[in-house]
């Protein structure tokens, strides 16, 4: 049985994590495999948006396989070298926008695989947990730095040092994840969602994309300034048909959507 799913459909590729009977936890062998299709749809053409869910309801993902680490570790050698392939470091590193769909608990390590998603769409299933504190691990994967640069570091440092779960109404309000929808309507919102991005132009999306995350890494002036040297190389190619052509697109299109 494979591990993780692959699923196509036009321009949007559905990835899901496939061990619902141990909720979706992430054995070195699911690790290894969800790093290798990250990094598949990334370098391929045909792909403009992915989703990543979890099979089933109850989990996004438990995190790390415990029961593999009490037997194995924690998937690092002697020499230090990991022995398993980093899904987290894959995702950050995909130049194509990435929404995940949570289904379900996404805990500790399932938790650090969900913030490095772009976009996030919670079932009223889903509720959020870093549990580092109480396993005695310190995250490796991001978690002490992604979480208080969503949340803010009182609210970052309310979960993290207490490994209470955070439910999906709790997540919107905080600003975790963009909405929360019924079970039976995740996967049509999150489709929706890709569906929209996949019509823009894939260049575009991929240097927009690349803007807002190297900007976010940077204080605010040099933010501000890398994103007017980008604009000023970027816009230069520009010519005013091009510019009229697509303003007349987005005008079209506000006339027809809803919402």
């Amino acid at each position: 049985m494979a591990l993780v799913i692959v699923e196509k459909a036009g321009p949007v590729a559905t990835v899901t994590l496939n061990r619902p009977e141990a909720m979706n936890a992430l054995s070195l062998g699911l690790q290894n495999e969800l790093t290798d299709a990250i990094e598949a749809l990334s370098a391929g053409d045909d792909i403009r948006v992915i989703i990543l869910t979890g099979a089933g309801t109850r989990a996004f993902t438990a995190g790390l396989d415990l029961k593999e680490v009490g037997v194995y570790g924690l998937g690092y050698g002697p020499d230090g070298a990991r022995k398993g392939k980093d899904p987290v470091s894959a995702l950050l590193a995909c130049p194509k926008p990435v929404i995940g769909a949570i289904n379900g608990v996404a805990i500790t390590g399932g938790f650090e695989l969900a913030v490095a998603c772009d976009i996030l769409i919670a079932s009223t299933n889903a509720r959020f947990a870093d549990t580092h504190v109480r396993v005695g691990v310190i995250p490796g994967w991001g978690m002490s730095q992604r979480l208080s640069r969503i949340l803010g570091p009182s609210r970052a440092k309310e979960l993290s040092l207490s490994g209470n779960f955070l439910d999906a109404q709790t997540a919107c309000a905080w600003g975790l994840v963009n909405r929360v929808v019924a079970p039976g309507e995740l996967m049509a919102s999150a489709g929706k969602l890709a569906a929209d991005i996949a019509t823009c132009d894939p260049d575009m999306v991929t240097r927009y994309k690349a803007l807002i995350d190297d900007g976010y890494d940077l204080p605010f002036g040099e933010a501000m300034a890398l994103e007017l040297e980008r604009s000023n190389a970027d816009n230069a190619r520009l010519t005013p048909e091009s510019i009229a052509e697509r303003r007349a697109g987005v005008q079209a299109r506000g006339r027809t959507q809803k919402g």
